[in-house]
Order: C-alpha cells, then sequence, then structure tokens
C-alpha cells in the first residue's frame, strides 16, 4: 500500500516536469540567429513569446512571405544538407525569443500567407533537411517582431 501512494505521489511530479520541459524527448527544434537575437520554433505554445499562423487567404494575412526561386534574391536564406539534428541546434538563453505555430490566429498575433510571388513583407529560399519553409517564415516573422521589440525599447 505504501508503494502505491509513493507512485501515485511521484507520478503526477514527473508528468509536470515532461510537460514544463516540453515533450518527452524533444528532439532540436528550428532556430535562427539574427544579429544578436536569437529566435527558435517551440513544442510547447505555453512557452512562446509569439504566437503566429498561416493562412491560404491572401486578404486575412498581416505578413506576407514570398518563397524565392534562389538564396540570392531572398532576405533570408536557409540551405543545409545536414544529417545530424545536432548541425542545426542553437544555444538557447534566457534572451531567446521562442515562437510557436498555431492553428488558430490571435487577434494580435501575426498571420502570415506563403506566396510564390510578390510583393511580399519577407523573402525566404529554404532548402533543408531540418526547416519546412512555415518553420523558416515563422522563423523570419518572429526575429522581424523580435527587432522591432529591441527597436521600440531603445527609444
Amino acid at each position: 500500500m505504501l508503494r502505491f501512494k509513493i507512485l501515485a505521489s511521484v507520478v503526477p511530479l514527473i508528468a509536470a516536469a515532461v510537460f514544463a520541459r516540453g515533450g518527452l524527448l524533444p528532439g532540436p527544434r528550428p532556430c535562427i540567429a539574427i544579429g544578436e537575437a536569437l529566435v527558435q520554433i517551440t513544442s510547447a505554445p505555453w512557452q512562446a513569446q509569439l504566437h503566429v499562423s498561416f493562412t491560404d487567404d491572401p486578404a486575412r494575412a498581416t505578413v506576407r512571405v514570398q518563397i524565392a526561386d534562389s538564396a540570392e534574391a531572398a532576405d533570408f536564406a536557409v540551405v543545409d544538407d545536414a544529417d545530424s539534428a545536432e548541425a542545426t541546434s542553437c544555444e538557447v538563453n534566457a534572451a531567446t525569443r521562442l515562437v510557436a505555430i498555431s492553428a488558430i490566429a490571435a487577434s494580435d498575433a501575426p498571420v502570415i500567407y506563403l506566396t510564390e510571388v510578390g510583393p511580399a513583407d519577407y523573402r525566404i529560399f529554404v532548402r533543408s533537411k531540418t526547416f519546412t519553409a512555415r518553420e523558416a517564415a515563422a522563423l523570419v516573422v518572429g526575429a522581424g517582431a523580435a527587432q522591432r521589440a529591441l527597436q521600440a525599447a531603445s527609444l
């Protein structure tokens, strides 16, 4: 009976620790460093400072991201042939800005429209084994929001 009580008290603690970390064995999440800003996709939405969503309707979008045909035509390019997840991992610290991709758009969150043609707020080029175009777009929009917040704070 004592073993059951101990098990019953330990299981909720283990579950809380697992969910606080963001999963049982979360793999490295896509991240980028732009200047001093480090932006990373998170699998734990409650940890994110910024939530973004995607739309297929350009009229609903608040940010347009064009998928460029070449790295030279892009503002941001992700090109890797990494076979290991370690090649794209970032050193996460307290200043890391976490971005979550949400299925439902929040009223104050960016809504991204991915397009093959311009005009666009950002242009990205993605050829990667670890990044999708959606993740790259979310990171670039998150980095842009982080830069605007830093500029506003320094005024």
